[in-house]
């Protein structure tokens, strides 16, 4: 992410079955109310079961097959109806709130340039966060997402680091006046975000480190790490301490585990290992159309949740 899974986005690829195995696949065709709860708790989105209703029915039918979270990019731009709907229907499954957007970059601007010294900018990007703290109460939520802006090409590098640093302590302050953790998002460049500021997990580590507050970590898409420099366990392994959330996408195609590359049983091995007890979000569309995609991406984390 963090821009929003629209409807091109979501579109579905044509795509096999095999590597789930038959009998996983007809499990999640099974798929009835009360199933058992997942180990880990993914979480899917509004689109994960678009078949079954609106985005409360999908809520309601996701905690039937024993999703345990659930996130939403777009929770800021709700109406509040919509929210206190959402965070109700939540509290009345008992399932963990994921990731909002706190403050949206304008992705065909290129903007915000948080390092570029322009304190206006920095300034809305706080703004943005001060609002959507209401936004995270009603949803019971812990983490906001954040992306901090596009590359400058007048500044140093360097500068643009120390830079989005100090706005980050900024930030860090506001969310820990009000018990959340602002999770910085590094995102890739080479198929999805050009010139983006962070690309990759160690840079997020490297400025969470000079926030020096807990209220400031990095989210890991594991999607976007894995265009951007791979190498997933050990990236992990060592920025540890400074990643408060996952979110899982294989590659090439942003769709469920087991459609692309990424090897999704060691990364849940060793999140297991790690005793990971935080949201891992279900950040990517379906490969098939219609609840024959749905089922599919139940039985892929079905499969991925036994590792």
């Amino acid at each position: 992410m963090p821009r929003p899974l629209t409807p091109s986005r979501r579109t579905v690829l044509a795509g096999t079955l095999a590597g789930l195995g038959a009998a996983s696949y007809a499990r999640a065709a099974g798929t009835s109310r009360n199933a058992a709860r997942f180990a880990l708790k993914f979480a899917p989105h509004e689109g994960s079961f678009a078949s079954r209703g609106g985005l409360i029915e999908q809520i309601a039918y996701a905690a039937d097959q024993g999703f345990t979270a659930w996130e939403d990019n777009e929770a800021a731009a709700r109406p509040v109806a919509e929210q206190e709907a959402m965070g109700k229907a939540l509290r009345q499954r008992g399932m963990t709130m994921g990731v909002l957007v706190a403050s949206m970059p304008k992705w065909g601007q290129y903007r915000p340039l948080l390092g570029s010294g322009d304190r206006a900018e920095q300034d809305a990007m706080l703004a943005d966060i001060r609002r959507s703290v209401d936004v995270a109460k009603r949803l019971d939520a812990k983490w906001m997402t954040v992306v901090t802006g596009f590359m400058d090409p007048k500044v140093p590098v360097d500068i643009q680091t120390a830079r989005i640093i100090e706005v980050m302590r900024r930030a860090g302050d506001i969310a820990a006046q009000n018990g959340l953790i602002l999770v910085m998002e590094p995102l890739n460049t080479i198929t999805n975000h050009p010139n983006i500021f962070m690309r990759t997990i160690p840079q997020g580590y490297a400025i969470a480190t000079g926030v020096a507050n807990p209220a400031v970590k990095v989210l890991a898409d594991l999607y976007h790490a894995q265009i951007q420099a791979g190498n997933l366990i050990p990236t992990l392994e060592t920025c540890w301490s400074e990643i408060a959330y996952i979110q899982f996408g294989d590659n090439p195609g942003r769709l469920e585990p087991s459609t692309g590359e990424i090897n999704h049983h060691n990364i849940v091995r060793w999140l297991k290992g790690r005793r990971y007890d935080g949201v891992i979000g279900m950040e990517h569309g379906n490969s098939l159309a219609g609840r024959a995609g749905e089922n599919r991406l139940i039985a892929a984390y079905r499969e991925i949740d036994a590792a």
